[in-house]
């Protein structure tokens, strides 16, 4: 199979996506739009791409060009605990500056605080990108945050071990595919359902309608998110998320009730999911 990930390789999206089998062929592509587009135009099989993180939250541009796409959907979803290395070429003690991604830079800021108040930072497209620049300009005397596996291929010593701010840093990776494909059902047997929803303009309480229908049958959200519609100042789509188990039939029930209402439901996928530790 091949399957699009958010590059280069040994990102952390390159981890989650090597959980899907090592005979797989992997394409690394620069952002996220470009793996769900490139899937989109039948170039590939699945894509994996980032969707939220524990501490930095919704990864926005999974969401929007997710919702901005038709026929796509989720498969799985692989969470994967995110362990920061602060990257540096042999002999270098006191890096001139710091690169990364903008979400690990963030996810490392107590450590960077405390042991480099003074170094800038500068943010750069991956994590694996700024290890490789680092490893490719010796004579800068930069630093990296990235992987281990980054490290190991970019021969890079670790300055700084698992500088992540918080010990339970996790991301979760949605594999996406198209709609007549089967679900990754070896991940797990746990099984989550995620809905895109759109309310009416003239529907009075509309969002309370929406979260009415699920509590009454005491159907368990566990998350709900808005996002902008990106038409007019105020008017936001919603992401729902929630635990499938013996409530199917309630689900359903209550996206029917949802569009007697005239609220717009997208379902995106009902996919298992897979912990790695």
């Amino acid at each position: 199979m091949k399957i699009a990930y958010l590059g280069p390789k040994n990102s952390f999206s390159f981890q989650a996506a090597s959980q899907l089998g090592e005979e797989n062929e992997f394409i690394p592509y620069p952002s996220i739009p470009m793996c769900l587009q490139a899937l989109k135009s039948d170039a590939l099989d699945y894509a994996l791409v980032p969707i939220e993180n524990s501490l930095e939250g919704s990864v926005h541009a999974t969401v929007d060009q997710f919702f901005q796409t038709t026929g796509l959907v989720v498969l799985g979803e692989i969470i994967l605990p995110i362990r920061q290395q602060l990257l540096v070429n042999p002999g270098t003690t006191l890096p001139g500056k710091i690169l990364s991604h903008p979400q690990a830079l963030a996810q490392s800021q107590q450590f960077l605080e405390s042991h480099f108040p003074e170094v800038p930072m500068e943010a750069v497209s991956s994590t694996t990108f700024a290890a490789e620049w680092v490893a490719n300009h010796p004579d800068k005397k930069y630093a990296a945050i990235a992987s281990e596996e980054a490290a190991k291929e970019y021969s890079l010593e670790i300055l700084g071990k698992d500088i992540q701010d918080n010990a339970y840093n996790q991301t979760r990776f949605w594999i996406v595919g198209n709609e007549k494909q089967q679900t990754f059902d070896f991940l797990g047997p746990t099984t989550k359902m995620t809905l895109f929803v759109t309310l009416p303009a003239n529907l009075p309480g509309a969002l309370h309608k929406v979260l009415s229908t699920f509590a009454w049958r005491n159907i368990d959200l566990t998350k709900v998110e808005s996002r902008p519609l990106k038409t007019n100042l105020g008017e936001y789509f919603f992401i729902i998320e929630l635990t499938v188990d013996e409530n199917e039939a309630l689900i359903e029930q209550a996206v029917k009730e949802m569009e007697s209402l005239k609220i717009g439901v997208r379902l995106i996928g009902h996919y298992p999911i897979k912990v790695c530790s």
